[in-house]
């Protein structure tokens, strides 16, 4: 069966392992790629969960598509699992700096608006392992973690004590 025939069905757990069992080389996340960034909105959608556990198993697969992701990132206008899923797959590859300055900002404004809990921990984490690179990011990202620690939820204020650890 087509990757964009598997997508068109209803999401499930076993079919976003099917989706990720086809996954085995760098033509196929590259088809996975190609097929979430076109859309439509529903495939899109269907597409971003399996790809971001491909990411994380494969982080190598996503060298070539930092530029999609950013552009994606930086949308006015983008679905919730979009965006949390994009996330959770930056979390575990190194950034490319050339784009690390966008994703940033991204992550910034993800996490200073009123976003999702998960949003807004993907995008603390996100920021974190830029610190690790780009020191001048660490204070800003402890000044926003502390103002906004006493109003989060249960897991953000777990994940943002973790960074802030982290990051001290």
């Amino acid at each position: 069966m087509k990757l964009v025939e598997l997508l068109e069905q209803p999401q499930t757990k076993a079919q976003r392992d099917r989706i990720i069992s086809q996954i085995t080389s760098q033509q196929k996340f590259d088809e996975l790629m190609l097929v979430f960034a076109a859309g439509p909105y529903r495939v899109t959608q269907r597409a971003a969960w399996p790809l971001s556990y491909c990411v994380q198993r494969q982080p190598a697969f996503l060298n070539k598509h930092f530029a999609t992701i950013a552009k994606m990132l930086e949308a006015t206008v983008l679905a919730d699992a979009i965006k949390r899923n994009l996330l959770r797959a930056l979390q575990f590859v190194q950034i490319p700096s050339r784009y690390q300055g966008r994703i940033a900002n991204c992550c910034f404004a993800f996490l200073t608006s009123n976003e999702p809990t998960a949003i807004k921990v993907f995008a603390m984490t996100v920021l974190a392992n830029l610190a690790n690179t780009n020191r001048e990011l660490k204070n800003e990202i402890v000044l926003i973690l502390e103002s906004q620690l006493p109003f989060g939820s249960p897991g953000f204020v777990s994940r943002a004590r973790k960074v802030l650890k982290q990051l001290r």
